[in-house]
């Protein structure tokens, strides 16, 4: 999978970046149109879809080659948003009950019909609705009409993610790591396990909600400084978390419908 978000749409941990992209000339970041092209012609020749945004996102995804896998693909798009979806949910089933979906729905549908429910109506906070989910899993989730980019990283790790910055700052996401090695130079990092990004209110840990993430130096096997990794600061604390309720709509992570 791939996504690019423009940076007016979203704006990563400054750590991201690298000195070292801006100034090796040999191993230079792309730009977004260079980089959603050779992920359809040369990763994954006649078999990538991508559908673009405008300037503002790209999506691209590739069906998986076995009907289904314990490390599916999945690609869906309802009301303006859409979910590309890695991995596979254990409890599916009595998610698909809770959120009242039919039994045909896959894990990318129920994801965008848990971001709608958290956006719009939800008592619970975010990181509560993340926490139920149960099994290995990674996703994006785009919406157009909002202009909202929401990302999660199941904390078993059974899934990869990785994050970079593009050449015009776009923030690129894939589980592939050679595209945004190759997309990115040396301005990317793992995704962190265990925790969410939203577009407005940036990286937080569900798994440790009350916790401030903290930026480690990361440097490559080359000894070149890359983008940092971002880890739970097990000492800190959030100061006056906010609390979710019926009025708040998915405060802090969502607008009021």
């Amino acid at each position: 999978m791939l996504a690019i978000f423009d940076k007016e749409l979203v704006q990563p941990p400054q750590e991201l970046n690298s000195p070292i992209s801006m100034n090796n000339s040999t191993n230079k970041a792309k730009f977004p149109q260079q980089i959603l092209n050779d992920f359809a012609s040369s990763s994954y020749p006649n078999k990538a879809f991508s559908i673009g945004f405008g300037n503002s996102a790209a999506l691209a995804y590739v069906p998986p080659e076995k009907s289904y896998s314990v490390h599916q693909r999945l690609f869906c798009g309802l009301d303006d948003i859409y979910c590309i979806f890695m991995g596979s949910l254990n409890n599916l089933c009595s998610l698909i009950r809770q959120y009242g979906l039919s039994k045909g729905s896959n894990e990318a549908m129920l994801v965008i019909e848990a971001y709608r429910t958290l956006r719009d109506r939800s008592p619970y906070p975010a990181h509560q609705v993340l926490n139920d989910l149960e099994g290995s899993f990674a996703f994006v989730v785009y919406d157009s009409k909002a202009g909202s980019v929401f990302a999660a990283l199941g904390a078993n790790e059974g899934v990869s993610l990785y994050w970079g910055i593009a050449a015009d700052g776009s923030v690129v996401i894939s589980e592939n790591l050679e595209v945004i090695k190759a997309s990115c130079a040396k301005s990317y990092a793992p995704f962190p396990a265990g925790c969410m990004f939203h577009s407005q209110h940036g990286l937080m840990s569900f798994e440790h909600p009350t916790k401030k993430m903290k930026a480690m130096p990361r440097i490559d096997s080359e000894g070149m400084m890359c983008g940092a990794n971002f880890k739970v600061d097990a000492q800190s604390r959030v100061q006056g978390m906010p609390r979710v309720g019926s009025e708040a709509n998915w405060a802090p992570w969502g607008s009021h419908a």
